[in-house]
């Protein structure tokens, strides 16, 4: 016998474990949560300083890697996605940022899309954080989600909010509060010293339920449909657990929450598509929807590298005597360097005058190492990832075939644009800039990439196709809206199927200018209420920051 739920939601991560606790809420709504992956029981999960590990642990991570990257000297991008309890929460870098307020104003200027405006999306960013620091107009004091502030020991970090105010950017305490624009502090998600991922914040407490049900290792192959042609309905789906074929209904939605990546692709897997693509695989049209997978987005960045010419950076944490007396500190006391993920400064600047809104991030790290490990550091060191927050390029996401377990076709198009190039030319340019400050002058030594040699427009260019990889911020294949190419609607409903919802990173229009584990946090409280049919709550009339002469003046 089939067993039947109110809900069926497809992957664990971000934005499913905050829909299984929000709608498990209601005690007379049976949920299930079906995820691929298995528990975060690991060290190298829950240790902040080891974030490196999960990301490239195919226990913990999907593998995916781009196609050739026609842009960037077809160098295939390595794409790691939560394959866990907490999905992407469980193996990001941990970093705190909303976004800048005017992202959701540009989202709400779409059709049908008002309601995901700033004032609208702060009360819901506020809900689901409890901030360290405390509360306020803009940060949240009693939310699941634990988000601390670095320490910021390390006196590179004050050299570098020091540097960007020599070069005449703005200093804002709170990047994540009223002025994103300027450098400054960041926050991360942990508590205590360990990743606060969602399986943390909003999973665990919410298992304790009767009437939810979480479901492990458990692969979904297809959403299992009925009803007419040109109105179909979800009503459940089939998967794959120890090789066996299981299937469950819904009695009410079916939620994708499976990500940039594995959300359209089980939409394509069930027929929902671009119909031109899914017939020449075989695959029956359910819903002829041609922007399923199209409008794919990320952040792409580089590392702006100075050698230090004080012993004070990471490098000294390297060897395996100085990893093993971190660990035990972390294991007995949850604190020292194991206790961070080391981007305790950063902050965001505007490449040129005529920006309205920063267009480029800054991640400080006081070590001169690649962030997915494959480099390790060779000498005392720091740098600053950059890369620009509104790319215009643009790539998809498509079925290799009709077998579930064969990864998709991925392929971003990076940099495939001159505006996109322009502003990655920017960002290393006064990253260097920064750096030359007096701040600086007792560390600095010789740059180390991309290297003083590097200078003209053609030579940074080549560089970026090189060197530049991934923020790991996948976003926008089954973007909200109502027109031709829109996948969902503004509450996330599948176009033209009924029960069918998506509710993840996937359904961005434009990804926002920053990390994206904390926007998908709240767009899932935000649907959340929608699902529950619960009256939103009340707009927000706080205040952001906009330069007064941004049209004019570049800092």
């Amino acid at each position: 016998m089939t067993q039947e739920f109110d809900y069926i939601i497809v992957g664990a991560g971000s934005a499913g474990c905050v829909l299984a606790n929000r709608l498990s809420e209601d005690s007379d709504v049976q949920v299930l949560l079906i995820e691929a992956g298995g528990n975060d029981h690991s060290i190298f999960i829950h240790m902040p300083s080891a974030l490196s590990y999960p990301m490239a642990n195919e226990k913990y991570t999907w593998m995916y890697e781009s196609e050739p990257e026609p842009y960037m000297n077809n160098r295939r991008i390595h794409c790691p996605r939560g394959k866990v309890i907490g999905g992407s929460s469980s193996i990001n870098g941990m970093v705190y940022i909303r976004g800048n307020a005017l992202d959701y104003e540009g989202w709400a200027l779409q059709n049908g899309m008002q309601d995901w405006s700033y004032a609208h999306c702060l009360p819901y960013f506020k809900k689901a954080e409890t901030r360290g620091k405390g509360g306020d107009a803009y940060r949240g004091d009693s939310g699941p989600l634990n988000v601390s502030t670095g320490a910021g020991r390390n006196p590179l970090y004050a050299a570098f909010i020091d540097a960007g105010k020599q070069a005449g950017y703005p200093v804002t305490s709170d990047m994540n509060g009223y002025q994103q624009e300027g450098l400054g502090p960041m926050d991360m998600t942990t508590h205590k010293g360990r990743r606060w991922s969602t399986a943390m914040a909003y999973l665990r407490p919410a298992l304790k339920r009767k009437n939810l049900t979480l479901q492990k290792n458990s692969f979904v192959t297809r959403i299992l449909m009925e009803g007419p042609s040109g109105n179909p309905r979800a009503v459940g789906v089939e998967l794959l657990q120890d090789g066996q074929v299981q299937k469950f209904r819904a009695r009410r939605e079916v939620i994708l929450s499976g990500g940039a990546i594995n959300s359209p692709q089980l939409l394509q897997l069930s027929g929902i598509g671009n119909p031109a693509e899914l017939q020449a695989l075989g695959l029956e049209v359910v819903s002829p929807l041609r922007g399923v997978g199209e409008n794919l987005q990320d952040h792409l960045e580089t590392y702006v590298q100075y050698a230090c010419t004080k012993p004070i950076t990471l490098y000294s944490a390297m060897n395996p005597l100085a990893k093993l007396k971190i660990g035990i500190e972390w294991i007995l006391f949850g604190s020292g360097l194991g206790a961070t993920n080391h981007f305790e400064s950063g902050g965001f600047i505007r490449s040129e005058a005529g920006v309205k809104h920063p267009d480029l991030q800054y991640h400080f790290l006081p070590m001169a190492v690649r962030y997915d490990g494959n480099s390790p550091a060779t000498c005392h060191g720091f740098q600053a990832h950059v890369g620009p927050m509104r790319p215009t390029s643009r790539g998809h996401v498509k079925l290799k075939s009709t077998d579930p377990l064969q990864a998709p076709r991925i392929l971003f198009n990076y940099m495939g644009t001159e505006q996109d190039r322009r502003e990655m030319r920017a960002g290393i340019r006064l990253t260097r800039e920064i750096f030359a400050q007096h701040a600086f002058d007792e560390f600095r030594g010789e740059e180390l990439s991309p290297g003083p040699q590097v200078q003209t427009d053609a030579e940074i260019d080549e560089h970026i196709r090189n060197s530049a990889e991934t923020a790991y911020h996948p976003s926008g294949t089954c973007r909200m809206g109502t027109d031709a190419m829109a996948v969902t609607d503004p509450q996330g409903r599948v176009h033209g199927v009924r029960g069918l919802r998506v509710v993840d990173a996937s359904i961005m229009p434009l990804v926002v200018s920053g990390n994206l584990n904390v926007p998908t946090i709240m767009m899932a409280e935000k649907i959340a209420d929608l699902i529950r049919g619960r009256t939103p709550l009340p707009a927000s009339d706080a205040p952001y920051f906009v330069h007064p002469h941004w049209e004019t003046q570049q800092r």
